[in-house]
């Protein structure tokens, strides 16, 4: 096998510190179309499906980052680090007339960014290697496809999950302030902090409003 040419190691955290490290100030943002590994799904995020889609995603983008350890060539591949996860979060038909959030009406896609060249051969070769092993993931509901966030406004939220609609709040009255308008009532959220291990008060999440101009 030959080696592939190696390049410097692309950190999202720097390369790309004003689309990921937001900061608690809003601001406009423009997504272009990117590649993610995806899995859809509804209910709570205690539940275990999320659990699951959560760790199916982690564990086949570290496996497609050490392809070449583990004996696989990706075509153009260079150095990169691991992106972090998102969710983007609606809510049922149900959960769309109640006054309160309850959490099992909520509809997720969970999705991890992957790097260009990463193509469906190489998504197929990672699942094949992880079924042999792990054989418990949800391997039939991946899938690596194109996202365009397009026009956003995001911030950096730092505490606990619960208190997020303190940070939408503010995130609303900015659209209104700037004559703008949500495109669509989902949200999407970055997790910056790894929430199995720091404590509420101290994770950080990046929150995005899909936006557009008000007519």
């Amino acid at each position: 096998m030959s080696n592939p040419k190696i390049t410097i190691k692309h950190d999202w955290r720097k390369e790309e510190a004003a689309t990921y490290l937001a900061k608690s100030k809003i601001s406009q943002i423009t997504i272009p179309n990117w590649t993610y590994l995806t899995i859809s799904g509804k209910g709570s995020p205690s539940s275990a499906h999320f659990q699951k889609a959560v760790e199916t995603l982690f564990t086949l983008s570290y496996t497609l980052k050490f392809a070449l350890k583990k004996g696989y060539l990706i075509e153009n591949f260079s150095e990169y680090s691991v992106y972090p996860l998102e969710g983007y979060w609606d809510l049922n038909e149900e959960g769309k007339t109640k006054d309160s959030l309850d959490k099992n009406d909520l509809v997720y896609t969970m999705m991890i960014r992957q790097p260009d060249f990463i193509k469906a051969k190489d998504l197929r070769w990672a699942i094949e290697f992880n079924q042999k092993k792990k054989t418990d993931l949800l391997y039939p509901e991946v899938k690596l496809e194109p996202i365009e966030d397009g026009l956003c406004i995001q911030m950096l939220h730092l505490g606990s999950y619960d208190d997020e609609p303190k940070s939408f709040a503010l995130m609303k009255k900015y659209i209104l302030d700037n004559g703008l308008c949500q495109s669509v009532k989902a949200h999407k959220e970055i997790y910056l902090s790894d929430f199995t291990k720091v404590s509420p008060d101290k994770l950080k999440t990046v929150l995005r409003y899909y936006i557009e101009n008000a007519e």
